[in-house]
């Protein structure tokens, strides 16, 4: 990995264009969107687009599911030369329809289960397995140390922590205490994440937190420059400043024409344009027109309006 500033993977977002983006602005590790272990395996089609990459490397896949059998056939069965770096399993996923079925945040009840998943994923192949959980699943029932330490006697590489309970959702505030006491328990590599939405939030939590590397989630949506200038930041102790609105408009154009050209549909990109423009003079009604506009040409104007006023 070129540096410890991790996008952290989303489902609807972390597409193989929108990981282009942050690696051109020096996300260190990228993640795909949740892919269903149990999809792969059961050959559905939909599930290899999330698979697509641009030969932004090193890369990880993170995988979802309950099953350790499933997640073995799952991994194992894209192969030794399928293009990515790192498998990840997502014990963290709060939304309900994952976690009714077992996965994502309901593993935090099963430090058991949590070890089983990473062994057969280390058996189905050589890459490093990681994994990324909360806090546990309700603040009464917070297990976060005992699930770390079940994935690291398991064989993990690294564990990612989320500072917040299932519960939670994405409320309140991310306990960056609680993070940090799993660093202090582990041997292995820990990456914290929550609420880095600045550069400064960032450079923070990298000096006080004693973690190896920090996640930035719904903090680069839209703001990919939160990479690149915390990592100037990093290099040269200067902050550089924010980019100017002639800048944001320039890459939201990019990824709106990358986009148009390869999928044929932007309807993906009304939440990417709300996200870059988000906080610019006259952003409420360009939303409101990028929402009703049909085509690339439509919200290309839109955007460019945004610039001249009008």
């Amino acid at each position: 990995m070129a540096n410890n500033l991790f996008m952290a993977p989303m489902a609807g977002v972390t597409d193989c264009i929108f990981r282009s983006m942050v690696a051109r602005h020096g996300a260190g590790l990228t993640f795909s969107e949740m892919v269903s272990a149990k999809s792969l395996v059961y050959g559905n089609k939909n599930t290899h687009r999330l698979l697509e990459n641009d030969g932004v490397r090193p890369w990880a896949v993170q995988f979802f599911g309950h099953e350790p059998q499933i997640m073995h056939d799952a991994i194992a069965g894209l192969g030794a030369d399928h293009p990515f770096d790192i498998v990840n399993i997502n014990m963290g996923c709060p939304m309900p329809k994952i976690v009714n079925n077992g996965d994502g945040a309901a593993l935090m009840k099963n430090p058991v289960l949590v070890g089983q998943m990473v062994e057969a994923a280390i058996r189905a192949s050589s890459r490093p397995v990681t994994v990324k959980i909360r806090l546990g699943f309700t603040p009464a029932t917070k297990n976060y140390i005992d699930v770390a330490r079940a994935a690291q006697e398991s064989g993990a590489a690294l564990v990612i922590v989320h500072g917040r309970t299932r519960d939670q959702y994405y409320t309140g505030d991310a306990n960056w205490d609680e993070i940090s006491s799993v660093k202090a328990a582990l041997k292995i590599p820990v990456i914290g994440n929550g609420d880095i939405f600045v550069p400064e939030d960032a450079l923070h939590r990298l000096k006080t937190s004693g973690c190896n590397g920090i996640m930035i989630a719904r903090g680069g949506m839209g703001n990919p420059w939160l990479f690149s200038r915390t990592l100037a930041a990093l290099e040269t102790g200067e902050l550089p400043p924010p980019p100017s609105d002639e800048a944001i408009i320039e890459t939201a154009l990019a990824h709106l024409n990358e986009v148009a050209a390869r999928r044929g549909r932007i309807e993906e990109m009304r939440k990417h344009l709300s996200w870059y423009t988000k906080g610019m003079k006259g952003s409420a009604d360009a939303r409101r027109q990028i929402n009703g506009a049909t085509d690339v040409g439509q919200m290309a104007g839109i955007l460019r309006g945004m610039l001249s006023g009008g």
